[in-house]
Formats: C-alpha cells, structure tokens, sequence
C-alpha cells in the first residue's frame, strides 16, 4: 500500500503482528511493546518490561524498534498517552523525542458486567 493511503475494508482490520515486537532473555518474553497502525497515523498502545529487566534498555530498543516498523508502512506520526501523574513515564517518552501534548482525555466508566 503506498504512504497516505488509507486501508479500506478487511485491510484496515487486518492483525499486524509487525506491530508487535517482543524483548527475550533465554528464551522468555520479557517486554513487549504494541503498536497500532489505521494508515494514517501510529499508536503505541502498551509498552512493558519485567520488573527484572528493567533499567537495561530494552523498552528503548523496543520503542525504536517499533518505530523503524512504522517508518517501513509510511507512517507519519505516532501517538501514545502518559496519564498525567506518571513522571518517570512521561520522562521517558520525552526521552526518546515524544512530545507532550494538550490532547482531551476522554473516559467512561463501564458497569459491571450481569452476572
């Protein structure tokens, strides 16, 4: 698909393991970082160390790793959201180059489910 078209149909539905990679030590997961892409703009969706990895640079590798993936489908942007009170989070995405910005927040609370 060139750069700038949209996917249509089953396409913009389609399952991109691409966008997924995963951090290993000895053979377990140890990270991962997913990654969303509609054919107009990227999202990072999640991005999680063990607790015992951490500190070693594996989400940074994880993020640029991500974001060659994203450059290879021609996407222009990537998007992620920090909540407000995560400093350390924040401070690692400026890190890497991502921006804060004054996007709305928007949330709903769902009811439990019927039992």
């Amino acid at each position: 698909m060139p750069p700038g078209d949209a996917p249509t149909g089953a396409a913009s539905r389609r399952l991109r393991p691409e966008l997924f990679p995963v951090g290993e030590a000895f053979g377990d997961v140890v990270a991962v970082v997913l990654g969303t892409y509609d054919g107009r703009r990227g999202g990072i969706l999640r991005l999680a160390v063990h607790p015992a990895h951490r500190r070693r640079g594996i989400a940074s590798r994880l993020v640029a790793e991500l974001e060659q993936r994203f450059t290879a489908l021609g996407c222009p942007r990537v998007n992620l959201l920090v909540m407000p009170d995560n400093a350390a989070g924040l401070r690692f995405w400026q890190s890497l180059g991502y921006l804060p910005m004054p996007d709305v927040l928007c949330t709903k609370p769902m009811p439990p489910a019927p039992r």
